[in-house]
């Protein structure tokens, strides 16, 4: 992206600015995570990344097009804090969506090959109602990345979850991310997710978001939950919660 700015209109002809100016890269197959205070357009971000905010100033290019052309050819997955499963489906049933709302055949191995990798395969079957919370989070992570998407955009999949169940799934999806590598932008307010996860960690500013810190988390992969309590993993914490405070 490159000067993006987001003004939103307020009553009577005012505006406020809620994003920019960013310029930012990320490289094919990097898993990035964007940390901020609340209201400074993390989400925003995401949401101009996925072509569902438009741009006051700048433009967003995804490998040199536009984001509108890779959400028509159902080449970016989205998951959210909200699951959204539709409850009258199976497991099975909700991965399989994509493929129905893209107009495809639905590809039987591609969605077993899913369950498999978020762990649900005793539960295919299994109605959201049925799941824990957790389980919803792998479904709808399944879902995103069942027509194969070129970007995975995150925003905040697992705030809703205790922190036992966070940190299962933390590591959950960076073994999912480990197989499929594929471009992947991750939005939360939790560092330790952040430093976990990501290869770099995008600190925003206060509204208007800006970027004020770019930081290259250099961890070995795949990261085991030993990593965890490892003294360069705090080291990378602390400094990034240096740079919120900052923000």
């Amino acid at each position: 992206m490159t000067d993006l700015r987001i003004d939103f209109p307020l009553e009577r002809g005012r505006t406020v600015s809620a994003l920019g100016p960013i310029d930012l890269d990320v490289a094919a197959g990097s898993f990035v995570a964007v940390v901020g205070p609340s209201g400074c357009g993390k989400s925003t971000l995401l949401r101009a990344i996925a072509g569902l905010a438009v741009p006051s100033a700048g433009s967003v290019r995804i490998a040199g097009a536009p984001p509108a052309a890779l959400v028509a050819s159902h080449q970016l997955g989205i998951a959210f804090q909200d699951h959204a499963l539709l409850p009258w489906l199976t497991v099975r049933e909700n991965i399989a969506l994509p493929f129905h709302l893209a107009h495809r055949a639905v590809d039987t191995a591609r969605i077993e090959e899913l369950i498999a990798l978020v762990g649900l395969a005793e539960f295919a079957g299994a109605r959201p109602r049925q799941l824990s919370g957790g389980m919803r989070q792998r479904v709808a992570i399944a879902r995103a990345l069942a027509l194969r998407p070129r970007i995975l955009l995150l925003d905040e999949p697992f705030g809703a979850l205790d922190a036992v169940t966070r940190r299962q799934l933390n590591i959950e999806l960076q073994r999912i991310w480990w197989d499929q590598r594929i471009t992947t932008v991750l939005v939360t307010h939790a560092i330790d997710e952040a430093v976990f996860l990501a290869d770099r960690v995008i600190v925003m500013s206060a509204r208007p978001g800006r970027i004020r810190h770019d930081v290259a988390i250099d961890l070995a992969r795949p990261r085991e939950r030993e990593i965890l309590s490892a003294p360069g993993f705090h080291a990378l914490s602390d400094e990034l919660a240096r740079a919120l405070d900052a923000a």
